[in-house]
């Protein structure tokens, strides 16, 4: 199958963006009613236990939301699908139930409304014993785990026509996801699901919000989300509101991440203090300055108005003025990956060349409002002169990728267990995330 460019999209956003936020507001309600007999399909399901409908395979991660379990479908329900078990917000030697958390309530809401060939797909919602599961399909790789496999045991490029599809297939999920007003917000290879057959889902809904125009500002209680090696600019220097153009950087960066198979601004995270206030993320705008140069007024007009745009000044007091006065680099370090990657240099069938630098040099643009659209990008030559893209990012790939790996003696899902505790062994999905990194 070949995909091609999605239409236009058409019609009032502004009253489409009404009509998706009061369907999220409507199935809320009805996810979390446990007088509601039944819903239709991704929706609500009452008096229904988990095991009666799905046999648990095993254990594949843990985070700080619960944990996350493969099954396969009993009684006519065929499939494999991994099912999220969320756990309550206080755990001691009993259960306390103090309700859902937000980033449980939005996946749930905004899955349930959802449904587009690249966003994960949610199959239903079981409440059991006050106990909230999520079944999601089963997808066998993420891009993490595919990025990492090409680093072992020795680098070996994602090959060019691979690479292209994963990026279309993305942009084409994003697209369907800001033409609803969904901002994801946390884009980044773990949460870039793949199918069996090649088919890219939009994974992890769970820090996705709704957005509208005019923007309205974050609280002050809001925390600045997007893991941080993928996060803008722009909220990199305080910026309190979000745009789409803060998915578009996090592609840019995991298109870049494709390409070099490491993170092209891989910086340290800044703690917040005792008194709980939110630090300048030095390290990590000093590795985007590194490739990009430092952004510039005359080219960012609202650079001026970041509340955190002194600091800026603040980095030249870590370097040399000269380091940062040699321009940016951004087309070297990507001459850099075609040559180490063994991509042609030139735009031929398939290949980045110049094109593929094109795109991502828009992607990466300092100022949001310039920053490339998920629109503009699957109209860009990149993917519109590379000739036919396959749905299927396996396609004509003979090389195998090692299956998900899925813990067969853990597979406790029963609602008096604890869901999310680290149990030895076993470790946090936080810290595994953290360790795939390693040896680069």
């Amino acid at each position: 199958m070949s995909l091609t460019n999605p239409p236009s999209s058409s019609g009032s956003i502004p009253a489409r963006a009404k009509t998706v936020g009061q369907n999220l507001k409507r199935s809320l309600q009805a996810t979390v009613d446990e007088s509601a007999e039944s819903r239709r399909p991704g929706g609500y399901t009452s008096k229904v236990r988990v095991r009666d409908r799905y046999h648990i395979v095993g254990f594949i991660s843990s985070g700080t939301y619960g944990r996350v379990y493969k099954a396969i479908g009993k009684n006519g329900q065929k499939g494999e699908f991994a099912i999220k078990k969320f756990k309550p917000d206080k755990e001691g030697e009993s259960i306390q139930y103090t309700g859902l958390s937000q980033s449980a309530i939005r996946e749930m809401a905004l899955c349930t409304e959802l449904s587009h060939a690249n966003v994960v797909q949610l199959e239903e919602i079981i409440l059991e014993d006050k106990c909230i599961f999520m079944v999601f399909e089963y997808t066998e790789h993420d891009l993490l785990q595919i990025i990492h496999h090409h680093t072992q045991p020795q680098r070996h490029a994602i090959p060019a026509t691979m690479v292209r599809s994963i990026l279309f297939q993305l942009l084409n999920g994003l697209l369907y996801l800001h033409t609803n007003w969904v901002l994801h917000r946390d884009l980044k290879p773990a949460n870039i699901l793949v199918t069996s057959s090649g088919a890219i889902r939009i994974g992890d809904l769970g820090l996705a919000r709704l957005f509208y125009k005019p923007l309205n500002s974050l609280f002050s209680g809001d925390k600045v989300v997007v893991t941080i090696w993928y996060r803008a600019p722009e909220l990199l220097l305080g910026s309190r509101h979000y745009t789409p153009a803060v998915d578009m950087w996090a592609v840019g960066c995991i298109f870049a991440e494709l390409l070099s198979l490491r993170p092209i601004f891989k910086g340290e995270e800044a703690k917040m203090d005792s008194k709980k206030t939110v630090p300048f993320q030095r390290n990590q705008m000093m590795k985007i300055v590194e490739i990009l140069g430092l952004p510039r007024k005359e080219t960012w007009p609202g650079l001026v108005a970041m509340p955190e745009y002194t600091q800026l000044q603040s980095l030249l007091l870590h370097r040399q003025p000269s380091h940062f006065h040699r321009g940016p680099n951004l087309e070297g370090w990507y001459q850099s990956c075609l040559k180490n990657g063994g991509y042609s240099a030139t735009s031929k069938t398939g290949t980045p060349g110049a094109d593929g630098f094109d795109l991502l040099s828009r992607m990466l643009e300092y100022d949001p409002t310039k920053r490339i659209t998920a629109q503009e990008a699957l109209e860009h030559p990149y993917f519109a002169n590379g000739g036919p893209i396959s749905g299927d990012c396996f396609n004509g790939i003979e090389h195998k990728y090692p299956h998900r790996r899925v813990t067969q003696d853990d597979n406790d899902i029963r609602t008096g267990s604890l869901p999310g505790t680290k149990r030895s062994g076993l470790p946090d999905d936080s810290l595994l995330r953290a360790t795939k990194r390693l040896k680069e």
